[in-house]
């Protein structure tokens, strides 16, 4: 069964629904502002209070100190993660801080 509305008359249709559409959330829009105007005048809000500012993650890392000093350089390593190259595959009591 064919449908007897045109490619056309439903692009116009369209067009019609968009813009009936716009103008109810334009409305609607409208309607919340002037509550919520009402709200923070009654209650005497600030932005602050009606927005308040997101608290930014802090990341915690802790600062870790070095176990390690090679004794050319005077470079220090915290003993995590990959060892480097100064005190790779040695004794690492030789190089420890105390």
């Amino acid at each position: 069964m064919t449908s007897s509305v045109s490619y056309k008359d439903l692009l116009a249709q369209r067009t019609q629904l968009e813009q009936k559409i716009a103008e109810a959330r334009a409305s609607e829009i409208a309607d919340a502002l002037s509550k919520i105007q009402t709200l923070v005048s009654e209650y005497g809000l600030s932005p602050d209070d009606v927005f308040p500012a997101k608290k930014q993650k802090t990341t915690s890392r802790s600062v870790v100190e070095p176990k390690y000093r090679d004794p050319v350089t005077g470079q220090t390593w915290t003993g995590r993660g990959k060892p480097p190259l100064w005190i790779k595959d040695k004794d690492r009591a030789q190089f420890e801080i105390k």
